[in-house]
């Protein structure tokens, strides 16, 4: 039997005026994305949501597919994507055909040309069946690029981290040569394409993911043609695909980033950007993304093999102000029983205790984690006791050391004795 609840209140103690700072590129460049993502709103694919011309644009573009593709010999015509014919008015057509004309503008002979090419890379590329394939890069899995739970709206997340490619072996392992490139290309594919067929291609539904890259140690310049194509292979087969682009752990070189992959990238693109520097991890994310959703390594509580066991359990959110300390109450545990919890501070760098006070007077509390300083490079504490006696488990946060403001999130389980 499981028992859950939220934080009890806990005392307020006065917040530091935070320090003047002098505003560096990072900042600057954060702040224009802050500018330009309000002005992105994803489309709801709902044909009565559409102006007249939009709306001209896409049975324009439904006639030159029929017209293009009526005698082909295919079943499906040799026009499908993700299993679903573009031919026949169908709603999820519909919104795959969206897509295309979103990204060109509703310019009907534009949008057909760039749905052509994608049809025949998609044949060559075998795409179809790519998710089926071993393409052998175990090690890559669950590092590298991965999806990994939802955001609050319901979007897959797909994470990306090249920073293992520091290493000069590993890099030659797998760009070594054009060969290895391109089958490592091939593998970043099949990633993508896992996550789009969590979508659900309807009007008012989930139709595009959220994209999460990290780029803390990233070897910019050696992975620049990698990067290259594989902006190039996304944006030209996979419009509109991406509802969010959030850039992590964004190091002082973004700029020289930032012109690397910019002429690749269009307007409507760069206005989806979420730009968080180092140190800022866990606070972006939890905007979007539930705690119990991010992986343990950028502040929250999921691991990677805990998705295996179905939804996470819910957590609860709450802030650790600069200055202050937050006693978190958990009560109601009786004798025998099992409590086991998850707690995660953004960027930790605090003091962290547990202890267990009995309900009896005359008993002592018990220390179950003596008082520490949790390192910012820490991930989840997860930790179980059992109670010999009624009472209360107390998590202690103390941020008094420190004038910043952390997010941070728990949950826990409480099983009861099955001793008779």
């Amino acid at each position: 039997m499981e028992e859950a609840s939220s934080p009890l209140p806990h005392h307020l103690l006065p917040q530091p005026s935070p320090k003047p700072y002098k505003k560096n590129l990072v900042t600057t460049l954060m702040e224009a994305a802050s500018l330009r993502t309000p002005s992105f709103k994803e489309d709801t694919y709902f044909i009565t949501h559409l102006k007249s011309s939009e709306k001209k644009a896409l049975q324009e573009l439904k006639h030159k597919l029929s017209s293009a593709y009526a005698d082909s010999e295919s079943p499906d015509n040799g026009c499908s994507m993700w299993g679903i014919p573009l031919l026949g008015g169908a709603e999820k057509a519909d919104v795959i055909l969206l897509k295309f004309l979103r990204a060109r503008d509703f310019r009907v002979q534009d949008s057909f040309n760039m749905l052509e090419k994608c049809l025949s890379w998609r044949k060559d590329f075998k795409t179809d069946t790519i998710c089926d394939e071993d393409l052998g890069f175990k090690e890559l899995e669950g590092l590298v690029a991965y999806m990994h739970g939802y955001d609050k709206e319901g979007h897959p997340v797909c994470y990306n981290a090249y920073g293992v490619f520091r290493d000069k072996e590993m890099y030659e392992r797998i760009f070594g040569d054009d060969e290895k490139l391109q089958k490592f290309l091939k593998w970043r594919v099949q990633v993508l394409e896992k996550g789009i067929n969590l979508l659900h291609f309807k009007p008012g539904g989930v139709n595009s993911i959220i994209q999460v890259t990290d780029l803390k140690d990233m070897p910019k310049r050696e992975l620049r043609v990698a990067s290259n194509q594989i902006l190039s292979l996304f944006q030209d087969n996979y419009p509109e695909m991406v509802a969010r682009k959030i850039f992590i752990n964004v190091p002082w070189y973004f700029s020289v980033l930032y012109s690397m992959f910019s002429p690749f990238l269009t307007q409507r693109t760069k206005s989806k950007f979420v730009i968080s520097k180092e140190g800022n991890v866990a606070e972006t994310l939890y905007k979007f993304i539930r705690p119990e959703d991010i992986p343990v390594q950028y502040g929250g509580l999921s691991r990677l093999n805990d998705l295996q066991n179905g939804p996470p359990k819910p957590a609860s959110e709450f802030t650790v102000k600069g200055g202050e300390k937050v006693n978190i109450q958990i009560e109601g545990i009786e004798g025998g029983a099992t409590i086991t919890w998850d707690i995660v501070v953004g960027g930790w760098e605090l003091e962290y205790s547990a202890e267990f006070v009995p309900n009896a007077e005359g008993s002592y509390t018990i220390a179950v984690e003596k008082p520490r300083k949790v390192a910012s490079s820490e991930e989840a504490i997860h930790n179980s006791y059992t109670s010999k006696e009624s009472g209360k488990m107390v998590l202690s946060v103390d941020n008094t050391a420190s004038r910043r403001k952390k997010v941070a999130a728990y949950r826990y389980f409480v099983r009861k004795s099955t001793a008779v």
